[in-house]
């Protein structure tokens, strides 16, 4: 959300452009401090098959082969219980609250993690890191879109999954050099961190209106607009506060008398919204770029990708090819948040998928042509390594390339449109439900990957994740607008069927340049610069972006 007025007072047009940016660039880092955590628990199950398949001779937990699969996937089948519950929890209690009360479940899972002695103990400690991650999605998605502006949002979308990618990198790293029960020790530390980090940031200036705590959302307004004095934005949080209200009018009128609606009646009104274009239009076009980030075959690489390297043999320790994988996937989303700024989603979703898709499609071939065919539990090294020999680097330097494709746009792309596309009403509760779509097709792609080697084979298992790359690309071509740099406002038109969003992005660049033609429109006369707008000459900073 944006609260940025063009009326704001001397001082807060003076301020520098750093000065506006760093406190939003605070607020945004702490929350990931969270999603570091979530990323924790989704590389964990890495570094535990390996340990848990029986080749620890001290290790009293092990594993037979359909639990190992579990053990890839029951996190993310209970990721989606905790979404669907997210939208709800955030609403009443605040977006700020809810982050800090989703680090007591995480705690707890990683002191289970680190005691347990029955094989039901982690598979209950990976059913609540799942829950705790389906929590965690609606308060960061909403807090992320109504703490910063148009100009930042998109950068700043980009660092939650660099955060979350650093976690599970964080985790390959430690799971190489430590056992597992100590990296289960040392991630407990986390969440207490990003508990106590939360106390220092405000609470969403929107939700603070909506509760009708009016000295809190100016103090929130103030602190985001760089530690402002709160008399500073008087005029602006006026502004932002009538349009909200305006807007709640607007939208109660339209529903008609509301003085003596019964319970059940106002949850069949509640309902009905997601009924609604401007709810199942972004919601099927999120839902569809989760399927494909996940069914063009990243989800099981990251997850199986240490058996992956063993049954290709790759010339270095499979843990240290796993190490640069994590390394691959954080690169590509760093990448990602520096271009898409002036590049757009649309066309870093179109390189990330034609890349993910070519890698894979040398993978495969790789493996039809030496006749691998299967992942193997055991004697792998021994049984194909020969005719890897001299090799065996080709598939290690595809795979990794296919994470750092896939990491520079689709893997991504969903969750900055989810704080986009959706509405204020229902924004909180459609982000919980798109994650949970998320991690519903993520359990499916790690749960079946075994029976697609077993049904298609190995190599042909690769060439479907490229058919489904590819298909991606002619896909959103037509159906995924730019977003970036667009207020949201005009993103929510958009879906509701209003002014349709051209295909342009929208960055400083471009701002530039309608600004220098609008002064020569005027004879070089000077007006007052708002960079959080940007928008076409006859319509910039007359929108303000709480027309959610």
């Amino acid at each position: 959300m944006t609260v940025e007025s063009a009326k704001s007072s001397p001082q807060a047009q003076t301020i520098s452009a750093l000065r506006r940016a760093l406190p939003q660039i605070l607020a945004v880092s702490v929350k990931n401090v969270l999603l570091f955590v979530f990323g924790m628990s989704l590389g964990f199950p890495t570094i535990l098959i390996p340990n848990l398949s029986g080749g620890d001779p001290d290790e009293k937990i092990v594993l037979g082969v359909d639990a190992i699969s579990w053990i890839g996937s029951v996190n993310l089948l209970c990721v989606p219980l905790g979404c669907f519950l997210s939208g709800y929890v955030t609403q009443p209690f605040g977006r700020r609250r809810s982050m800090q009360f989703v680090t007591v479940p995480f705690l707890a899972a990683w002191l289970i993690f680190q005691y347990a002695t029955e094989p039901w103990h982690v598979f209950l400690a990976l059913c609540i890191t799942g829950f705790s991650g389906g929590l965690l999605e609606a308060p960061t998605l909403t807090y992320l879109a109504e703490v910063t502006t148009p100009n930042l949002r998109g950068v700043l979308a980009a660092t939650s999954s660099v955060s979350v990618i650093v976690g599970i990198l964080a985790q390959f790293l430690l799971g190489t050099f430590l056992h597992w029960r100590s990296v289960a020790l040392a991630s407990s530390v986390l969440p207490i961190v990003a508990c106590a980090l939360l106390f220092f940031v405000p609470e969403s200036p929107y939700w603070l209106v909506m509760k009708n705590r009016q000295t809190d959302a100016q103090k929130s307004i103030a602190w985001l607009r760089g530690w402002l004095p709160v008399d500073d934005v008087l005029i602006e949080y006026k502004e932002f506060y009538e349009q909200l209200n305006k807007n709640k009018t607007k939208r109660e009128s339209s529903q008609g008398p509301q003085s003596e609606v019964s319970a059940l009646a106002k949850i069949k009104e509640n309902l009905k919204l997601f009924t609604k274009k401007n709810f199942l239009w972004p919601f099927g076009l999120v839902t569809l770029t989760f399927g494909v980030g996940h069914f063009s075959g990243m989800t099981p690489l990251q997850t199986y990708a240490v058996k992956i390297f063993a049954t290709f043999n790759v010339p270095i320790n499979k843990y240290y090819a796993t190490i640069i994988l994590g390394v691959a996937e954080a690169l590509g989303c760093i990448l990602s948040s520096i271009l898409v700024h002036f590049v757009g989603k649309r066309r870093m979703n179109f390189f990330s998928l034609l890349g993910t898709g070519c890698c894979f499609f040398v993978v495969a071939t790789y493996a039809q042509t030496i006749n691998v065919k299967f992942l193997e539990a055991s004697h792998l090294e021994t049984k194909i390594g020969p005719q890897l020999e001299g090799q065996s680097w080709v598939p290690m330097i595809f795979l990794i390339g296919a994470a750092f494709f896939s990491h520079t746009g689709i893997r991504i792309l969903p969750w900055m449109l989810i704080g986009e596309v959706y509405y204020s009403d229902i924004r909180a509760t459609a982000s919980g439900f798109s994650a949970a779509a998320s991690y519903i097709l993520g359990f499916i792609a790690n749960k079946i990957f075994f029976s697609m080697i077993s049904f298609l084979t190995l190599p042909g298992t690769f060439w479907f994740y490229t058919a489904v790359a590819l298909l991606g690309v002619i896909s959103l071509y037509y159906w995924l607008p730019e977003t970036e740099g667009k207020t949201l406002f005009q993103i929510t038109e958009h879906f509701s069927g209003g002014e349709q969003l051209d295909n342009k992005v929208s960055n400083f660049l471009r701002l530039r340049k309608l600004q220098k033609k609008q002064q020569a429109l005027d004879g070089g006369g000077k007006g007052v610069e708002n960079a959080a707008f940007d928008e076409e000459p006859a319509k910039r900073c007359e929108v303000l972006d709480v027309r959610l």
